[in-house]
């Protein structure tokens, strides 16, 4: 079995019927979910509390889940570090949610429910207990179907700014569904009113674009380049290629709109069918990120394979102008495609290293994980000094 490691944490898990069975899981084990419970561990979300606890989410999708009605996530509170986890508060109404920090207080902001009412929580004594949304004027924010994923929450020029899907057509079918649109509220507004948000408008599925082979954009990262233009970066669903893309759609300075040019908005990118997070780093004046790679050996040996179906591989990248991307290192790697994964990873800067919460697919002493997308761990891991590393 081959596993390469990048970080110092040994595997530990809080709960001891799953340190007899994990002992080869990489990282910290914060939970453990068997697979034959039919409830898959999905949606991680990080963020550090200003008295530097770590605080973890997760939600459980699958055909035992409620993620259809009333979806459930999880808390988590590290108080050494992200060795040790433990579960805090179990949230019922919320999906695909964002942890973050703002202001000294958490937040969890997303959907209540799989293509659900977008929703905003606050808690202010680091996830213990969080407020309840039943209205417009307490953190209902928008009524209808909306997609997403934990995607960061980014103060940029006086406003925080947070990327996500409408999932009202006009084809009711996955990808298809998705318009890219982008959420932002003042930085001094009461953010659990609904009135507090402004939503750009919404750009549709065009089944023309990529020569007939785009099936959708979804995931959108919030990032702004060199000149200070704000972009919409999303994942890209192309199953003709191994070969990835990423579409860069603008928001205007104002956000209210958003544009794209099918002609230079489609980039290549690794990992690009896949979720992944793009950050700057002002130190190295590098954006980094993390992303499930498809490097050659596997291609060959999967030449036909869903590019999206490739999760066994973390590979950490940087580039100057989010065009050219360069590898600096492969952190996470299992040679079974199959039924391993690490994937959906939200991740932070701390000084030095990056933090790192994945969606984790992996063999836990009995059983496989039910696929490498069903995944039956989340787990931490720690990139130590992660600007000097190289191939």
């Amino acid at each position: 079995m081959k596993l390469r490691m990048l970080f110092y944490c040994m595997c530990v898990c809080f709960c001891l019927p799953v340190v007899l069975f994990a002992q080869g899981v990489p990282g910290n084990v914060v939970v453990h979910e068997p697979a034959t419970s039919r409830k898959y561990i999905g949606s991680p979300s990080l963020a550090i509390l200003p008295n530097g606890d770590y605080v973890a989410s997760h939600d459980f999708f699958g055909p035992e889940s409620s993620e259809w009605q009333q979806a459930v996530t999880r808390i988590f509170i590290s108080k050494d570090k992200g060795k040790k986890w433990k579960q805090v508060n179990t949230i019922h109404g919320a999906f695909w949610s964002s942890l973050f920090v703002h202001q000294g207080e958490l937040y969890l902001l997303g959907p209540d429910r799989h293509h659900g009412t977008v929703m905003i929580r606050k808690s202010t004594n680091g996830g213990k207990t969080w407020t309840q949304p039943t209205n417009k004027e307490n953190g209902v924010l928008l009524t209808g179907e909306f997609h997403g994923a934990p995607m960061p929450v980014v103060e940029y020029n006086g406003r925080l700014w947070r990327p996500m899907e409408t999932a009202h057509g006009p084809v009711l079918q996955w990808g298809k569904r998705y318009g890219a649109m982008v959420m932002s509220a003042d930085i001094n507004a009461d953010l659990l009113k609904s009135k507090s948000w402004q939503v750009s408008k919404s750009l549709p599925y065009d089944s023309t674009y990529l020569n007939g082979n785009f099936g959708g954009w979804l995931e959108g990262n919030f990032v702004v380049d060199r000149e200070k233009r704000m972009w919409d970066v999303l994942r890209v669903d192309d199953k003709s290629s191994l070969d990835e893309k990423v579409a860069f759609v603008e928001i205007s300075p104002d956000g209210k709109d958003m544009k794209f040019d099918q002609r230079s908005g489609f980039v290549d990118f690794s990992g690009g069918s896949k979720k992944f997070v793009i950050k700057y780093d002002e130190t190295s004046d590098y954006y980094y990120s993390l992303v499930n790679s498809i490097p050659e050996k596997y291609r060959k040996e999967h030449p036909k394979r869903n590019p999206a179906s490739f999760r066994n591989v973390l590979t950490l990248r940087r580039s100057k102008d989010m065009k050219q991307w360069e590898d600096v290192k492969v952190i996470l790697e299992h040679e079974d495609v199959i039924n391993h994964g690490f994937q959906y990873v939200d991740w932070l800067f701390e000084g030095g290293d990056i933090l790192v919460l994945s969606r984790t697919a992996y063999f836990d002493g009995k059983a496989n994980a039910h696929n490498n997308h069903d995944a039956n761990f989340l787990t931490f891991h720690r990139i130590a000094d992660f600007r000097s590393l190289s191939k």
